[in-house]
């Protein structure tokens, strides 16, 4: 069993979605089910809006689960938890405010140690405890760490040892008895028997902690991989809490779903993004094995370029079919070599089915829109254009190169495009003639 287990405090950017498409498809890969909890218990940042993107994300990229779970649906067994860790002592309250936490751990850093927490609260007498409480302090629940080593085989990094209280006690409760991560992770795994957690490697010292609590509820551990994060190529960690580089950008601006999961599944190994291969060839084809240790760089550059390389290559049926369009095929063919994105194409769709009108008309000498006009073929066939411009040359001194950019603004308001030859072909010669008349006017 698997798990793909986002809070929704902001948009799934790209190192969300990766970390989820990994878990997938080593669960296809191995015959393992998959599923989506939400962790919302964090109530001040959790939002339903985030909620529904989540599952729009995930449903448009095609990654499929079995089931959903909210942790904020099961705090009653974290109280429960909550209740049996203290019993046993294997949690501490502590009464230390933020601000005086900060303070420890900067006086620390500054004598160049590591930002470990004191145990001072560790070390208060049960009657100083309870005065505290009298006095209106609610405390905070560390969990408390021994010097046993904790040590396991991580799928990405391999062996991974913490020793002689390297790490924090970690607060597994708020002053206000609600879980943190550390703890609800563990509960919600340990009750849904998973497997396998693939995550990001800054969760290295939360799994030190985890494997500790596994333990101490007498529930089995699970096998981990920590992947390195993604970062964009200035180097930055990438952000919930932006929607650069969010599922739903790359969404609106039509990039294929195929795209971004063949660069997210591949980046960070060998394999070459270029080959966008159907999720089953994914799954059938994926090896943990094949990802790297070393830090990866999330560059939308990539992105743009290959989901233009893939555009190119798509047929009709496959266009309909992924961006819901009625694109004709043969308009299709005509345009597939000159565009970088799907946005590009349903902009040419448009100015080849409707009227179309330039704000700023094009300023032409004299006799040069007449000339046009009157030389209009009869026919729009595939030899309109050569046809047309001969006869303009023929008749009008002008540059061969100047008239055909000239003659292309006026018709498409663009410098660039598909051949003319084909472009002609898909507008009718009654709205090639309005546009001549409309877009451009002689020097007075």
């Amino acid at each position: 069993m698997l798990r793909f287990a986002p809070s929704p405090t902001g948009f799934l950017h790209m190192g969300n979605i990766r970390v989820a498409l990994i878990n997938y498809l080593y669960a296809k890969k191995n015959n393992l089910n998959f599923f989506l909890r939400i962790d919302d218990t964090d109530q001040e940042r959790s939002k339903t809006e985030f909620i529904e993107s989540i599952i729009k994300d995930l449903e448009w990229l095609g990654i499929h689960y079995k089931k959903v779970i909210k942790q904020s649906e099961r705090i009653s067994k974290y109280k429960e938890i909550f209740d049996f860790l203290k019993s046993k002592d294997f949690i501490y309250p502590c009464f230390e405010s933020a601000d005086e936490l900060s303070l420890k751990r900067k006086i620390l850093l500054k004598q160049g140690k590591p930002p470990i927490y004191d145990r001072t609260s560790l070390r208060l007498k049960k009657s100083e405890i309870q005065s505290l409480i009298q006095s209106g302090k609610r405390p905070h629940w560390r969990l408390k760490l021994n010097d046993e080593t904790i040590e396991w085989s991580d799928m990405i990094h391999g062996k991974i040892v913490f020793s002689n209280l390297s790490v924090s006690d970690p607060v597994v409760f708020r002053s206000d008895e609600m879980p943190l991560f550390t703890i609800t992770s563990v509960v919600d795994d340990a009750d849904t028997e998973v497997s396998h957690i693939f995550r990001g490697d800054d969760h290295i010292t939360n799994t030190a902690a985890q494997i500790k609590l596994f333990k101490l509820i007498d529930a089995k551990i699970p096998e981990f991989g920590h992947f390195p994060l993604i970062k964009s190529i200035s180097g930055r960690g990438l952000s919930k809490r932006s929607e650069d580089f969010s599922v739903r950008q790359f969404r609106k601006q039509k990039v294929s779903q195929l795209v971004l999961i063949n660069y997210l599944q591949k980046i960070g190994t060998n394999q070459p993004f270029e080959k966008i291969d159907d999720m089953k060839t994914l799954y059938k084809n994926f090896n943990i094995n094949n990802f790297s240790k070393n830090s990866v760089f999330f560059d939308p550059n990539d992105i743009e370029r290959i989901n233009s390389k893939y555009l190119k290559n798509l047929d009709i049926e496959t266009v309909k079919e992924t961006f819901n369009l009625d694109f004709e095929n043969k308009f299709w063919l005509i345009v597939r070599s000159n565009i970088n994105s799907i946005e590009e194409a349903k902009e040419w769709f448009d100015l080849v089915k409707n009227d179309f009108l330039i704000e700023n008309k094009i300023i032409l000498k004299k006799p040069l829109k007449s000339t046009m006009l009157k030389f209009i073929p009869e026919k729009v066939d595939k030899d309109f254009w050569s046809v047309w411009t001969n006869k303009i040359l023929e008749n009008f001194e002008i540059k061969p190169k100047v008239l055909y950019i000239t003659l292309r603004q006026i018709l498409t308001g663009k410098k660039y495009g598909p051949s003319m030859n084909d472009l002609l072909t898909l507008i009718r010669k009654d709205e090639i003639i309005k546009r001549v008349e409309s877009n451009c006017e002689e020097e007075d």
